[in-house]
């Protein structure tokens, strides 16, 4: 029987192997291998933001009044038709909704429960809700599908009963996004749905869905989760990966994540990671969460808002330069600043904080001892220049430099005392600058309040805040309890009107109209009769008009080129249709007098030269050089700027002359003997 060469080397299955020869050909014959023993497969790495989502009510942190509702709804059997979750990014929004699609459909693990606050997760429902694949529970994300055909496959699917689920729920995430139409379109099955259809919608911007689609839901408000309630759910879960976190670290990522869980575990998982590599088998500690984070160690940031304050610009940019060589984003530092400012800010304001145990140590101790030196002014202020700076940070072609130059500012300006301890220093002083230096502002405790001045010409530089207040003599000024300053003699009488005008005279009861027309006896009284009739012809009277003679009822007046044409005509019509007399008034070619609005401005550069002068103003411009003289006021002067008028001041005719108010009476009878002589 003749075999083949396959069946040669492969041999019959069925016959026994002929004995080993011991060596081969080429030497000994090698043992076969070992088999090895075959490696468990691993699946991807799921980040912690999933692997720890929340699936049942206890598992929710941070949402006690939301949790409580929907208890009670559950227990009572009160569930709405349709549920609204609002909040910021990461606060658990799309997990709720998954909760409750799970609450709404778990059967129990004898296949026989009814809806419960508490599903058993293990029921085919739940498991099928848990892996995304249940045919009864659709989620659409609505920054993707806007359209209102997408809407209509939604009221289409909700004619169909369930398939395999108690209850079709539609989980709509971002449903801000969806269009007006859309909106419209959903309204009525919003309104009415069948009695096994379930509506759960989230959103972080509330105030783009329409008022007729919330009015339709069940609104929950998830919160911000609290820094230390987050700082401690994130122990438990570093503790449950193995990794060991220090608490600085933990609420360094708890402050970072801004009251959300999903952002936080994303930096979690980040620092672990980082920390396996780096930390050598010790601790995350803060310093290296805040290296990844690129914040500044908050040591340091006190030690910065330290120095700025008071005024050390070297020590300032030495600490500048050390974080931008650990790679630490200079505007993220100068936010840092202004957090630190409002949390001082709250500790000056509300003392009992410093007691709170949720207040990093560092907060409570150095935050507290800033707030005994800092005064309230001197923090505002370095709020609105921090907030400033920021802005000017973002909009520069370099960050680093424009954040030191904020910082050079604030260094700079930390000389500057508040205006209400320049003023009260001032006053103190008889009105002169005191010698010395200038206090810094860490230390000052003086309040806000108006610098002003005034002169002897009864003038307001700038007028103050409404309200009265205690006068106190204070050497040749007068102080008011709410900053404002009166001059006065040495006498102790008042040479001008306040300097800081303190509260409004109380307005006159208006007079009981009278149909007997005004007697208009000077020019300026003239003008202001026009002013409540004809505007237009009012305006060209005050700033274009050059009066060159008055008497009643003739008026000559010269009207500058570019004044209303026919404005002779125009007043003069006026003035006999409303004072039912024979007025005449002509055009003339002669200079006159200048108008009511130049003589007006002549008498405010008057009062303004004479505040200039006085010495409170010029020791407050010598403390500030570059300070500008605000609008001057004088309260005695008329709506024209020109001090009241008790008679004519105009000339009747140019031919008549007056006597002397005191000149003695002269008979006929020695007139007609001057005459012969």
């Amino acid at each position: 029987m003749t075999m083949s060469s396959d069946q040669d080397m492969s041999g019959d299955p069925d016959l026994p192997l002929p004995p080993d020869a011991g060596m081969g050909l080429f030497g000994d014959v090698p043992a076969p291998a070992a088999p090895k023993a075959p490696e468990p497969a691993q699946g991807p790495y799921r980040v912690l933001a999933r692997k720890y989502r929340p699936t049942t009510l206890d598992d929710l942190i941070g949402q006690d009044s939301t949790v409580r509702i929907l208890r009670n709804a559950f227990a009572l059997g009160r569930v709405a038709h349709a549920f609204m979750l609002t909040g910021v990014r990461g606060v658990g929004k799309t997990t709720t909704a998954r909760i409750i699609a799970r609450a709404l459909n778990c059967i129990g693990p004898d296949g026989k429960g009814g809806p419960t606050a508490d599903p058993c997760g293990v029921c085919a429902n739940c498991v099928a809700i848990l892996a995304d694949r249940h045919p009864d529970v659709l989620e659409m994300d609505a920054a993707s599908r806007t359209g209102v055909d997408d809407v209509r496959e939604i009221i289409e699917a909700t004619r169909f009963r369930p398939m395999q689920g108690r209850m079709k729920v539609f989980i709509i995430d971002e449903v801000h996004m969806l269009s007006r139409n859309a909106f419209n379109a959903l309204l009525k099955t919003l309104e009415e749905p069948p009695a096994q259809v379930t509506f759960i919608f989230a959103t972080t911007e509330l105030r783009k869905v329409p008022v007729t689609v919330l009015s339709r839901c069940q609104r929950f408000d998830l919160r911000r989760v609290p820094q230390a309630e987050l700082a401690a759910h994130f122990g438990r879960i570093a503790q449950a990966e193995g990794a060991d976190c220090t608490p600085d670290a933990l609420a360094l990522i708890a402050r970072a994540a801004d009251g959300s869980v999903r952002d936080g575990l994303s930096l979690l998982d980040q620092a672990i990671a980082q920390g396996g590599a780096e930390a050598g088998g010790g601790p995350i500690g803060a310093e290296l969460v805040a290296d990844m984070l690129g914040l500044a160690d908050r040591g340091r940031v006190f030690d910065l808002l330290e120095a700025v304050l008071s005024g050390q610009p070297d020590q300032a940019l030495t600490i500048t330069d050390e974080a931008h060589a650990r790679g630490a984003d200079l505007g993220v530092m100068l936010g840092d600043l202004l957090e630190l400012i409002h949390t001082v800010s709250r500790l000056k304001a509300v003392p009992a904080l410093r007691q709170v145990a949720d207040l990093p140590e560092a907060e409570r101790e150095r935050g507290g001892a800033l707030a005994d030196r800092l005064s309230v002014p001197v923090l505002g202020r370095t709020w609105q220049m921090l907030l400033k700076g920021l802005s000017e940070v973002e909009m520069a072609a370099d960050r680093r430099q424009a954040a030191e130059m904020v910082l050079i500012r604030l260094c700079y300006v930390a000389d500057l005392p508040p205006p209400g301890d320049l003023v009260r220093r001032l006053t103190e002083g008889g009105a002169s600058v005191p010698a010395g230096p200038a206090v810094r502002t860490g230390i000052s405790d003086g309040g806000p309040g108006p610098m002003t001045g005034g002169s002897t010409q009864s003038s307001t530089i700038a007028s103050g805040r409404p309200g009265g207040g205690q006068v106190v003599a204070h050497g040749g000024l007068r102080m008011v309890a709410n900053g404002g300053v009166r001059i006065v003699d040495p006498a102790g009488e008042a040479v001008g009107e306040s300097v800081a005008e303190m509260a409004p005279e109380p307005a006159e009861a208006p007079a009981p109209e009278d149909d007997t027309p005004p007697a208009l006896t000077t020019w300026r009284e003239v003008v202001a009769f026009v002013s409540g009739r004809d505007a237009m012809l009012h305006g060209h009277l005050r700033h274009s008009t050059h009066l060159v003679a008055f008497a009643p009822p003739r008026i000559d007046i010269r009207v500058q080129r570019a004044g209303l044409p026919g404005l002779a005509r125009r007043l003069e019509t006026l003035l006999r249709r409303e004072t039912g007399q024979e007025w005449e008034v002509r055009s003339s070619t002669e200079e006159g007098q200048a108008t009511l609005a130049e003589q007006g401005a002549e008498i405010i550069q008057f009062h303004r030269a004479s505040a200039e002068s006085h010495p409170l103003v010029r020791a407050i411009f010598a403390r500030f050089p570059d300070a500008v003289l605000g609008a001057v006021t004088d309260h005695s002067l008329d709506d024209y700027g020109l001090p009241p008028e008790e008679a004519a001041s105009v000339t009747l005719a140019p031919d008549l002359e007056f006597a002397p108010l005191d000149a003695e009476l002269v008979d006929e009878d020695d007139l007609d003997a001057g005459d012969e002589r």
